[in-house]
This record gives C-alpha cells, sequence and structure tokens, in this order.
C-alpha cells in the first residue's frame, strides 16, 4: 500500500460540477454515490449521480462537469466501466476523470489507458472532498492517487437524485417481497482471505461507520419505503460491539424491520452467543463465503474455517432458525470432475439446496490484479498474462474437461433463470448434467429460506 500525495484541507473558490457514476453494485442502490455525494454537497459543490444500472448516462450533466467520479467496488463494475467512460469522454473529452473503490487501485494501470487521472482507494469521502477542493482552487491541477485508510467522521448519505428504492432487488420472503434499503456500519475486514479483494488494499484493517450516521441513514430509507436493510459489510461481525449496538438500535425503532448481513463461518462459532441477538433484533439470513466444502481447498484460499466448522455454524443457525445462506467457488485449479459430483451431493445430503442460489454452483475463482492467491506456485502455474479486457489473470485447468463443465454449468443456469425455475429444479439439472444421466428431483426437507431476488455475490 503506497500513499502518493498528501492533501491539505481544501480552500473552495468556486462551486465544481461533479457526476459521480456506479456502473453496477448487485442491484442495490449505491451507498457509494450517496456517501460521498454528502460530503461534496455539505462543500458546495453541485452533485448529479448516475446509476448506469438503473438510468441512462445524463448527458447534460457529463457535459458540463469538471469531475466525474467512477465508483468500482466489484469486478464487475469495472469492466463495465471500460465501455461507460468511452461514452463520457466522447461527451466530454477534457473532464478530470477519477475512479474510487475497492477495484480502483487494484486496476489502476487500465484506469489510466482508459484517461483517468485520479485513482482513489480504501476510505474515499474525504480524498474526494479533497480532490473537489483542489479542483476549484486550481483549476486543471493534476492529482495521481492515494489508498486511505484514515479513520473518517462519516456524513449521513445523500441518496438525493438515486432512483427510487423499488427500483432495485427485493428480498423474497414466503412468496411475498419486500422493498430492500442498503447500508454498510463497517469497511474493510481483519482477515486475509487470499482471494479477498478487500486484503490488498485495506491489509487487515477495518473501519466502522459511526453508529449514528447508520441509523440515520437506516431511517431516512425506512422513510423512502425500505422494509428490509442489506448491511453490505465485508464482515459484520468484525466489530462484534458495533454490529450489536447498530442492530439493537434498529429494532428498537423499528421492530418490525428486518435485516440481513454478511458473516464468516469463524465468526458465526466465535460469537454464537450472537446469534440470539441477530435473531431477535429481526436478522432474516445471514450470508456466509464457505467457498468450498474441502478443508485443502480452504487452507489454500486461507478462509480460517474448515468443513468441520461449517457444519458447526450450519447447525447452530439452524437451530436458532437463522438461515445460512452460504456462498462457494465451487470450480478452482484444484476441482475435479469427481470432486464437483461430491459437492454437489453433499449440499443434497446436507439439505441446503434451497439455501444457495443456482449461480453459486457455476462460480470460478477470480484472480484479479493484487491476488494474494499468485503467491502460490500451483496458481502461478496455471495464470495465463493479466488481461485487461477482463481484469483477472485468465486460468485453465490442467483438466480440460472440467473447464468444459464449469462452461456448461453456467449456461444452463443462465437458460434456468430465463425459466424462472425453482432452485430445486436447477440442482436437478446441475446434477444431471455433472453426472450425464438422469437424476430424480430432490426430496428438499427445508422450505426456501428468504432471499435477494439479484443473486450475484463476488
Amino acid at each position: 500500500m503506497t500513499v502518493s500525495i498528501q492533501f491539505s484541507k481544501p480552500i473552495i473558490m468556486e462551486r465544481v460540477r461533479i457526476v459521480l457514476i456506479s456502473t453496477y453494485e448487485l442491484g442495490r442502490q449505491p451507498f457509494g454515490l450517496a456517501s460521498p455525494a454528502a460530503w461534496l454537497r455539505a462543500a458546495g459543490h453541485q452533485v448529479t449521480l448516475a446509476d448506469l444500472s438503473r438510468t441512462p448516462l445524463p448527458q447534460e450533466a457529463v457535459r458540463e462537469a469538471e469531475l466525474i467520479a467512477f465508483f468500482l467496488p466489484m469486478h464487475t463494475a469495472t469492466r463495465l466501466f471500460l465501455p461507460a467512460v468511452q461514452r463520457v469522454r466522447a461527451v466530454n473529452p477534457s473532464v478530470h476523470l477519477c475512479a474510487y473503490g475497492l477495484y480502483a487501485p487494484l486496476n489502476e494501470g487500465v484506469l489510466r489507458e482508459a484517461g483517468v487521472t485520479t485513482v482513489i482507494g480504501g476510505e474515499f469521502e474525504q480524498p474526494l472532498a479533497e480532490l473537489a477542493g483542489r479542483l476549484s482552487g486550481l483549476p486543471g491541477t493534476r492529482i495521481s492517487s492515494r489508498i486511505s485508510l484514515q479513520r473518517q467522521k462519516f456524513q449521513v448519505p445523500d441518496r438525493t437524485g438515486l432512483p427510487p428504492l423499488a427500483a432495485y432487488a427485493r428480498v423474497a420472503v414466503n412468496g411475498s417481497t419486500r422493498t430492500v434499503g442498503y447500508t454498510e456500519a463497517s469497511r474493510g475486514c481483519k482477515h486475509w482471505c487470499r482471494h479477498c479483494p478487500v486484503v490488498p488494499v485495506y491489509g487487515g484493517v477495518f473501519r466502522v461507520v459511526q453508529p449514528d450516521v447508520v441509523i440515520e441513514d437506516i431511517r431516512r430509507q425506512v422513510e423512502l419505503g425500505a422494509q428490509h436493510i442489506t448491511f453490505g459489510d465485508p464482515d459484520f461481525l468484525n466489530g462484534p460491539g458495533h454490529a450489536v449496538r447498530i442492530v439493537e438500535a434498529l429494532h428498537d425503532q423499528w421492530p418490525w424491520l428486518t435485516y440481513d448481513a454478511t458473516i464468516k463461518i469463524e465468526h458465526l462459532l466465535q460469537h454464537r452467543d450472537l446469534l440470539a441477538v441477530l435473531k431477535a433484533t429481526g436478522c432474516l439470513f445471514i450470508t456466509s463465503a464457505v467457498e468450498s466444502l474441502d478443508d485443502a481447498v480452504l487452507e489454500k484460499l486461507a478462509k480460517g474455517h474448515t468443513r468441520a466448522d461449517f457444519l458447526e455454524a450450519l447447525a447452530l443457525t439452524r437451530a436458532m432458525n437463522l438461515p445460512l445462506a452460504p456462498t462457494f467457488i465451487p470450480f478452482t485449479p484444484w476441482t475435479t470432475a469427481d470432486s464437483y459430483r461430491s459437492f454437489l451431493g453433499e449440499l443434497a445430503e446436507l439439505d441446503v439446496i434451497e439455501q444457495v442460489a443456482p449461480i453459486q454452483l457455476a462460480i470460478r475463482l477470480l484472480l484479479p490484479e493484487g491476488s494474494l492467491l499468485l503467491d502460490l506456485p500451483e496458481i502461478r502455474a496455471v495464470a495465463q498474462p493479466f488481461d485487461a479486457r477482463s481484469l483477472c489473470y485468465p486460468w485453465r485447468h490442467t483438466d480440460p474437461a472440467v473447464d468444459t463443465l464449469q462452461a456448461s454449468v453456467q449456461e444452463l443456469i443462465r437458460r434456468q433463470e430465463r425459466q424462472r425455475s425453482t432452485r430445486a429444479e436447477a440442482y436437478r439439472r446441475i446434477a444431471e448434467l455433472a453426472l450425464a444421466k438422469p437424476f430424480e428431483e430432490p426430496r428438499i426437507a427445508r422450505a426456501a429460506i428468504p432471499y435477494l431476488t439479484e443473486p450475484w455475490y463476488c
């Protein structure tokens, strides 16, 4: 982690016209636009928010802008940035371009080739406000890059100008859906999972958003129709005391409001006494990046848990009637056709088919720039040179049949999604493909758990 520029406190000389752009954020209303918008508007700047996953590019605002900043929180968003920035530059070729968010510093070389001048990673609100201040006081100043892990006093996100919450993904519960709000109580992570994009930027550090800011953000979203809140923290229990204060305050003010959060298997076991608190305060389900049921693979990924740990966490959450939604990376360089078939069989034996989104049965290990997995000799042996179009190091399995199987499963899932198949039906089709023979639809003992209607998770 390097910091090439230190900013001083800005002196605002004139208002800067700014456009903040999100290309994709998992069907959520972008916190990564609303949060910096509050800082920039408080400093007197004119800010337009554009979520390209829901609305067209605002041509007039782009044409008049002096600063356009793209929010890049994930791999898909960064790939979608590439065609979007070409459209922006065609409208306003001289504008100062900035990219910020988790994937910005990881892809700095590609971003600069696309015309980006300023790259900001880590805690981005203060650096963005300082950049706008420097541009207003010193037009044309070129600021290079910054990764900031400084503690910030957050401002309540300003969602003015974003599409309504109803335009985004919903949570499905017992055959009906609810409007979903989205917020963050913390960023970064204390852990060092090798495949995680948080690690190269935050390096084992996590930062909290002050509880009063989180609660006020939730309040405003409830007023806008939110019936459920997704906490987007990389791990909600990195700071267990912080998380408990927030959910108890949430439940005290809105006893009917439900929420979901992402929590490591390791933390579910370490803080098992808090499961009752989560359940009592309205937690509807927990997402956990299990990744694999193979201990050898889990060790390669440095996940911090074992297969036995997952089984224990599954039993604990079931006993608490607090559904666990595991996510997986079933296709890795260590996967074999037999191990994939065994994986499918274990899901059925554990009766978790209704808890796993079908896309989780097709996920292929991603090797972005900065991945700690590139330190492993067996990964370097299969990784190809960095591909600027796909923004990763492509890799090929030593057994071509495994790559063919992964591509076939992914295409099958796309068809099943178009046909709106149930999870059990999608699973049956995948099992038939993997086993190359007819397969009876599995007997499901448990009802479908609540889930978000946009299931991608990366």
